[in-house]
């Protein structure tokens, strides 16, 4: 592919953190640190450790939408919450049908003002999406319909190209 990919400022990766009390402090602010400090005793330290790599495997981008969670739903008679997929992110692609994320395979998408991810493959499933998030309740009908109707396939892998920060209700955009 030949694709080198774009490394974020680190200015723009700063997570701000919402306190108990409504204050919003930048997750590096002295004063958040002094905060969660509190109640600590002396002999217990408390540090912040930022990470120049991914802490994730090759295929650090899992994107599954919503579209393809009411489909299985449908098609199962089961509730389907979409966390038994595991997405680091989850989709709207209001115009589509289930499963519309496996044509992205090939290409590029920009995810807000600044990420552009790579799809890369479609994702294999494995029995993790049987297990309910909140009970985990055991549903083999939905790893079953997936086997069956999706050649055990579920949302897509993709590599970062373009590092940012993400947001909820982020615009999608297919960039070829």
């Amino acid at each position: 592919m030949g694709a080198n990919p774009l490394s974020a400022d680190p200015s723009e990766l700063i997570v701000d953190v919402e306190t108990p009390d409504g204050k919003k402090l930048a997750v590096d602010d002295p004063a958040l640190m002094d905060m969660l400090r509190g109640d600590l005793d002396q002999k217990h330290q408390l540090t912040l450790i930022r990470s120049e790599r991914a802490l994730t495997d090759c295929r650090p981008v899992s994107i599954f939408s919503l579209q393809s969670a009411r489909q299985l739903a449908e098609e199962t008679g089961v509730p389907i919450d979409k966390r038994r997929f595991r997405a680091n992110v989850y989709v709207d692609l209001v115009s589509s049908g289930g499963f519309a994320e496996n044509d992205f395979v090939g290409r590029s998408l920009r995810i807000g003002p600044k990420v552009v991810v790579r799809i890369l493959e479609r994702d294999a499933r494995c029995v993790m999406i049987t297990l309910d998030p909140e009970t985990t309740e055991r549903t083999p009908e939905i790893l079953k319909k997936v086997a069956q109707a999706y050649e055990g396939m579920a949302g897509v892998y993709g590599a970062v190209m373009v590092e940012g920060m993400l947001h909820k209700g982020d615009p999608v955009e297919v960039l070829g």
